[in-house]
Protein backbone atom coordinates (compact mmCIF):
# COMPACT_ATOMS: atom_id res chain seq x y z
CA UNK A 1 0.00 0.00 0.00
CA UNK A 2 2.85 2.32 0.90
CA UNK A 3 4.59 1.50 -2.38
CA UNK A 4 1.46 2.37 -4.41
CA UNK A 5 1.06 5.63 -2.49
CA UNK A 6 4.72 6.47 -3.11
CA UNK A 7 4.37 5.82 -6.86
CA UNK A 8 1.19 7.91 -6.99
CA UNK A 9 2.90 10.82 -5.24
CA UNK A 10 5.91 10.54 -7.54
CA UNK A 11 3.67 10.50 -10.60
CA UNK A 12 1.70 13.51 -9.29
CA UNK A 13 4.97 15.38 -8.68
CA UNK A 14 6.21 14.61 -12.19
CA UNK A 15 3.03 15.75 -13.92
CA UNK A 16 2.88 18.88 -11.75
CA UNK A 17 6.41 19.79 -12.78
CA UNK A 18 5.62 19.02 -16.43
CA UNK A 19 2.66 21.43 -16.13
CA UNK A 20 5.05 24.12 -14.84
CA UNK A 21 7.32 23.38 -17.82
CA UNK A 22 4.39 23.77 -20.21
CA UNK A 23 3.47 27.13 -18.68
CA UNK A 24 7.05 28.43 -18.95
CA UNK A 25 7.44 27.23 -22.55
CA UNK A 26 4.12 28.79 -23.57
CA UNK A 27 5.14 32.11 -21.97
CA UNK A 28 8.32 32.04 -24.06
CA UNK A 29 6.29 31.39 -27.20
CA UNK A 30 3.24 33.61 -26.68
CA UNK A 31 4.80 36.53 -24.79
CA UNK A 32 8.02 36.79 -26.79
CA UNK A 33 8.55 34.71 -29.95
CA UNK A 34 5.15 34.45 -31.65
CA UNK A 35 4.03 38.12 -31.46
CA UNK A 36 7.37 39.23 -32.90
CA UNK A 37 7.69 36.64 -35.68
CA UNK A 38 10.70 34.88 -34.13
CA UNK A 39 11.61 31.23 -34.62
CA UNK A 40 13.05 28.46 -32.51
CA UNK A 41 14.66 25.15 -33.36
CA UNK A 42 13.10 21.70 -33.56
CA UNK A 43 9.45 20.90 -34.16
CA UNK A 44 8.45 24.20 -32.55
CA UNK A 45 10.55 26.00 -35.16
CA UNK A 46 8.88 24.10 -38.02
CA UNK A 47 5.45 25.00 -36.66
CA UNK A 48 6.43 28.66 -36.32
CA UNK A 49 7.87 28.73 -39.85
CA UNK A 50 4.80 27.13 -41.42
CA UNK A 51 2.57 29.47 -39.41
CA UNK A 52 4.40 32.41 -40.99
CA UNK A 53 3.70 31.05 -44.47
CA UNK A 54 0.21 29.57 -44.04
CA UNK A 55 -2.55 30.86 -41.80
CA UNK A 56 -3.00 27.69 -39.73
CA UNK A 57 -3.37 27.69 -35.96
CA UNK A 58 0.05 27.22 -34.31
CA UNK A 59 -1.38 24.81 -31.72
CA UNK A 60 -2.70 22.52 -34.44
CA UNK A 61 0.64 22.64 -36.26
CA UNK A 62 2.53 21.70 -33.10
CA UNK A 63 0.38 18.60 -32.65
CA UNK A 64 0.46 17.58 -36.33
CA UNK A 65 4.24 17.93 -36.69
CA UNK A 66 4.83 16.07 -33.43
CA UNK A 67 2.93 12.94 -34.54
CA UNK A 68 5.70 11.44 -36.76
CA UNK A 69 8.26 11.94 -33.99
CA UNK A 70 5.99 10.35 -31.40
CA UNK A 71 5.55 7.34 -33.70
CA UNK A 72 9.37 7.08 -33.97
CA UNK A 73 9.60 7.32 -30.21
CA UNK A 74 7.07 4.52 -29.75
CA UNK A 75 9.59 2.10 -31.29
CA UNK A 76 12.80 3.58 -29.83
CA UNK A 77 12.11 4.86 -26.33
CA UNK A 78 9.93 3.84 -23.41
CA UNK A 79 6.17 3.87 -23.98
CA UNK A 80 5.76 5.60 -20.64
CA UNK A 81 7.87 8.51 -21.94
CA UNK A 82 5.78 8.66 -25.11
CA UNK A 83 2.55 8.73 -23.08
CA UNK A 84 3.90 11.60 -21.00
CA UNK A 85 5.09 13.37 -24.15
CA UNK A 86 1.65 13.11 -25.77
CA UNK A 87 0.10 14.67 -22.65
CA UNK A 88 2.81 17.36 -22.60
CA UNK A 89 2.53 18.30 -26.28
CA UNK A 90 -1.27 18.41 -26.14
CA UNK A 91 -1.05 20.47 -22.95
CA UNK A 92 1.38 22.93 -24.59
CA UNK A 93 -0.82 23.21 -27.69
CA UNK A 94 -3.94 23.91 -25.60
CA UNK A 95 -2.16 26.38 -23.35
CA UNK A 96 -0.80 28.30 -26.35
CA UNK A 97 -4.25 28.35 -27.95
CA UNK A 98 -6.06 29.76 -24.91
CA UNK A 99 -3.26 31.80 -23.37
CA UNK A 100 -3.25 35.51 -24.18
CA UNK A 101 -0.24 37.66 -23.29
CA UNK A 102 0.46 41.21 -24.33
CA UNK A 103 3.75 42.00 -26.04
CA UNK A 104 6.30 42.54 -23.26
CA UNK A 105 9.06 44.09 -25.38
CA UNK A 106 9.84 44.90 -29.00
CA UNK A 107 13.60 44.81 -28.50
CA UNK A 108 14.78 41.95 -30.73
CA UNK A 109 17.75 41.08 -28.57
CA UNK A 110 15.62 40.86 -25.42
CA UNK A 111 13.04 38.79 -27.28
CA UNK A 112 15.72 36.27 -28.29
CA UNK A 113 17.22 36.06 -24.82
CA UNK A 114 14.07 35.91 -22.70
CA UNK A 115 12.04 33.92 -25.21
CA UNK A 116 14.83 31.31 -25.30
CA UNK A 117 15.15 31.43 -21.52
CA UNK A 118 11.49 30.64 -20.81
CA UNK A 119 11.27 28.07 -23.60
CA UNK A 120 14.51 26.35 -22.54
CA UNK A 121 13.44 26.20 -18.89
CA UNK A 122 10.10 24.69 -19.88
CA UNK A 123 11.67 22.06 -22.14
CA UNK A 124 14.30 21.23 -19.52
CA UNK A 125 11.76 20.74 -16.72
CA UNK A 126 9.69 18.46 -18.97
CA UNK A 127 12.73 16.35 -19.92
CA UNK A 128 13.79 16.03 -16.27
CA UNK A 129 10.42 14.47 -15.57
CA UNK A 130 10.49 11.97 -18.43
CA UNK A 131 8.73 13.90 -21.17
CA UNK A 132 9.49 16.07 -24.20
CA UNK A 133 7.84 19.21 -25.52
CA UNK A 134 9.74 19.07 -28.80
CA UNK A 135 9.90 15.97 -31.02
CA UNK A 136 13.41 16.72 -32.35
CA UNK A 137 14.85 15.06 -29.23
CA UNK A 138 12.96 11.88 -30.16
CA UNK A 139 14.33 12.14 -33.72
CA UNK A 140 17.82 12.29 -32.23
CA UNK A 141 17.20 9.16 -30.18
CA UNK A 142 15.72 7.35 -33.23
CA UNK A 143 18.66 8.11 -35.56
CA UNK A 144 21.19 7.39 -32.82
CA UNK A 145 19.56 3.99 -32.29
CA UNK A 146 19.52 3.16 -36.01
CA UNK A 147 22.77 4.67 -37.29
CA UNK A 148 24.89 5.45 -34.21
CA UNK A 149 25.03 9.21 -34.92
CA UNK A 150 25.07 11.25 -31.71
CA UNK A 151 21.81 12.88 -30.62
CA UNK A 152 23.48 16.31 -30.40
CA UNK A 153 24.69 16.12 -34.00
CA UNK A 154 21.27 15.06 -35.25
CA UNK A 155 19.51 17.98 -33.53
CA UNK A 156 22.22 20.40 -34.71
CA UNK A 157 21.88 19.26 -38.34
CA UNK A 158 18.09 19.40 -38.06
CA UNK A 159 18.24 23.01 -36.91
CA UNK A 160 20.92 24.07 -39.42
CA UNK A 161 18.55 22.96 -42.21
CA UNK A 162 15.60 24.69 -40.52
CA UNK A 163 17.42 28.02 -40.04
CA UNK A 164 18.79 27.89 -43.60
CA UNK A 165 15.23 27.56 -44.92
CA UNK A 166 14.17 30.40 -42.61
CA UNK A 167 16.92 32.65 -44.05
CA UNK A 168 15.66 32.13 -47.61
CA UNK A 169 11.91 32.00 -46.97
CA UNK A 170 11.53 34.68 -44.27
CA UNK A 171 14.66 36.81 -43.87
CA UNK A 172 18.32 36.52 -42.91
CA UNK A 173 17.77 38.77 -39.90
CA UNK A 174 14.99 36.56 -38.53
CA UNK A 175 17.18 33.51 -39.12
CA UNK A 176 20.10 35.05 -37.19
CA UNK A 177 17.92 36.10 -34.26
CA UNK A 178 16.34 32.64 -34.33
CA UNK A 179 19.80 31.04 -34.07
CA UNK A 180 20.45 33.21 -31.01
CA UNK A 181 17.10 32.11 -29.53
CA UNK A 182 17.99 28.46 -30.20
CA UNK A 183 21.42 28.82 -28.53
CA UNK A 184 19.83 30.36 -25.41
CA UNK A 185 17.10 27.69 -25.39
CA UNK A 186 19.63 24.84 -25.71
CA UNK A 187 21.88 26.21 -22.98
CA UNK A 188 19.05 26.84 -20.53
CA UNK A 189 17.62 23.38 -21.30
CA UNK A 190 20.99 21.79 -20.44
CA UNK A 191 21.29 23.83 -17.23
CA UNK A 192 17.77 22.89 -16.20
CA UNK A 193 18.36 19.19 -16.84
CA UNK A 194 21.85 18.91 -15.36
CA UNK A 195 21.64 21.61 -12.69
CA UNK A 196 23.87 24.61 -12.16
CA UNK A 197 26.64 22.71 -10.41
CA UNK A 198 29.61 22.16 -12.70
CA UNK A 199 31.64 19.09 -11.86
CA UNK A 200 35.04 18.00 -13.07
CA UNK A 201 36.75 14.62 -12.85
CA UNK A 202 40.34 14.37 -11.63
CA UNK A 203 42.81 11.50 -12.00
CA UNK A 204 46.09 11.86 -10.07
CA UNK A 205 49.20 9.71 -10.47
CA UNK A 206 51.94 10.35 -7.89
CA UNK A 207 54.45 8.38 -5.85
CA UNK A 208 53.17 10.36 -2.85
CA UNK A 209 49.64 9.10 -3.31
CA UNK A 210 49.18 8.32 0.41
CA UNK A 211 49.70 11.91 1.49
CA UNK A 212 47.66 13.33 -1.40
CA UNK A 213 44.54 11.25 -0.75
CA UNK A 214 44.64 12.07 2.97
CA UNK A 215 44.89 15.81 2.24
CA UNK A 216 42.09 15.68 -0.33
CA UNK A 217 39.77 14.20 2.27
CA UNK A 218 40.97 16.60 4.96
CA UNK A 219 40.93 19.82 2.90
CA UNK A 220 38.13 19.22 0.37
CA UNK A 221 36.03 16.55 2.04
CA UNK A 222 35.70 14.87 -1.35
CA UNK A 223 35.17 11.13 -1.77
CA UNK A 224 37.40 9.20 -4.14
CA UNK A 225 38.04 5.88 -5.83
CA UNK A 226 41.49 4.31 -5.68
CA UNK A 227 42.87 2.21 -8.54
CA UNK A 228 45.93 0.01 -8.23
CA UNK A 229 48.69 1.02 -10.65
CA UNK A 230 51.34 -1.42 -11.84
CA UNK A 231 55.00 -1.03 -12.70
CA UNK A 232 55.78 0.67 -15.97
CA UNK A 233 58.30 2.97 -17.62
CA UNK A 234 58.08 6.74 -17.71
CA UNK A 235 60.48 9.60 -18.39
CA UNK A 236 62.38 8.71 -15.22
CA UNK A 237 62.66 4.99 -15.94
CA UNK A 238 60.91 2.19 -14.07
CA UNK A 239 58.02 3.19 -11.82
CA UNK A 240 57.04 1.25 -8.70
CA UNK A 241 53.54 0.06 -7.86
CA UNK A 242 51.30 2.90 -6.71
CA UNK A 243 47.69 3.97 -6.14
CA UNK A 244 45.87 6.03 -8.79
CA UNK A 245 43.48 8.56 -7.26
CA UNK A 246 40.21 9.25 -9.03
CA UNK A 247 37.78 11.86 -7.68
CA UNK A 248 35.05 14.26 -8.81
CA UNK A 249 34.82 17.78 -7.42
CA UNK A 250 32.98 21.02 -8.08
CA UNK A 251 34.89 23.12 -10.61
CA UNK A 252 35.22 25.96 -8.11
CA UNK A 253 37.50 23.70 -6.03
CA UNK A 254 39.92 22.91 -8.87
CA UNK A 255 42.53 25.53 -7.85
CA UNK A 256 42.48 24.25 -4.30
CA UNK A 257 42.95 20.70 -5.62
CA UNK A 258 45.99 21.81 -7.63
CA UNK A 259 47.43 23.52 -4.55
CA UNK A 260 46.94 20.40 -2.40
CA UNK A 261 48.70 18.19 -4.94
CA UNK A 262 51.56 20.60 -5.78
CA UNK A 263 52.34 21.15 -2.09
CA UNK A 264 53.06 17.42 -1.81
CA UNK A 265 54.33 16.52 -5.29
CA UNK A 266 55.01 19.15 -7.95
CA UNK A 267 55.71 16.40 -10.50
CA UNK A 268 52.36 14.64 -10.01
CA UNK A 269 50.57 13.65 -13.23
CA UNK A 270 47.04 15.13 -13.23
CA UNK A 271 44.30 14.51 -15.79
CA UNK A 272 41.13 16.64 -15.77
CA UNK A 273 37.94 15.84 -17.68
CA UNK A 274 34.41 17.22 -17.87
CA UNK A 275 31.63 15.34 -16.09
CA UNK A 276 28.19 15.58 -17.72
CA UNK A 277 26.13 13.77 -15.13
CA UNK A 278 26.63 12.45 -11.61
CA UNK A 279 24.34 10.30 -9.51
CA UNK A 280 24.68 8.85 -6.04
CA UNK A 281 27.76 8.70 -3.84
CA UNK A 282 28.83 11.52 -1.55
CA UNK A 283 29.37 14.06 -4.32
CA UNK A 284 26.14 16.01 -3.96
CA UNK A 285 26.93 16.59 -0.33
CA UNK A 286 30.65 16.65 0.17
CA UNK A 287 31.87 14.73 3.22
CA UNK A 288 31.36 16.79 6.36
CA UNK A 289 34.63 18.68 6.86
CA UNK A 290 34.84 17.74 10.53
CA UNK A 291 34.25 14.05 9.79
CA UNK A 292 36.57 14.35 6.81
CA UNK A 293 39.41 15.49 9.06
CA UNK A 294 38.73 12.60 11.42
CA UNK A 295 38.82 10.17 8.49
CA UNK A 296 42.03 11.76 7.19
CA UNK A 297 43.64 11.36 10.62
CA UNK A 298 42.56 7.72 10.72
CA UNK A 299 44.02 7.05 7.25
CA UNK A 300 47.25 8.84 8.11
CA UNK A 301 47.70 6.77 11.27
CA UNK A 302 46.91 3.46 9.57
CA UNK A 303 49.02 4.17 6.50
CA UNK A 304 51.84 5.67 8.56
CA UNK A 305 51.78 8.84 6.55
CA UNK A 306 54.21 11.47 7.80
CA UNK A 307 53.29 15.14 7.66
Amino acid sequence: MTSKKSKALKSLSEYTQIAVGIILASIGLKAFLLPNGFMDGGVTGIALLVNRLVDINISLLLVLFSIPFLIMGYFTVSRRIILKSIVSILGLALFIHFENFGIITEDKFLISIFGGLFLGAGIGIAIRNGSVLDGSEILGVFINDRFGISIGKVILLFNVILFTITAFVVSKEVAMYSILTYIVTAKVTDLTIEGFEDFIGITIVSKHYDKIKVDIIKELGAGMTIYKGRKGFGSKGEVEDFDIIHTIINRIDIKKMHRIVSNIDEDAFIVEFDVNNVKGGVLRRYLDRKNGKKLAKFLAENQQVKF
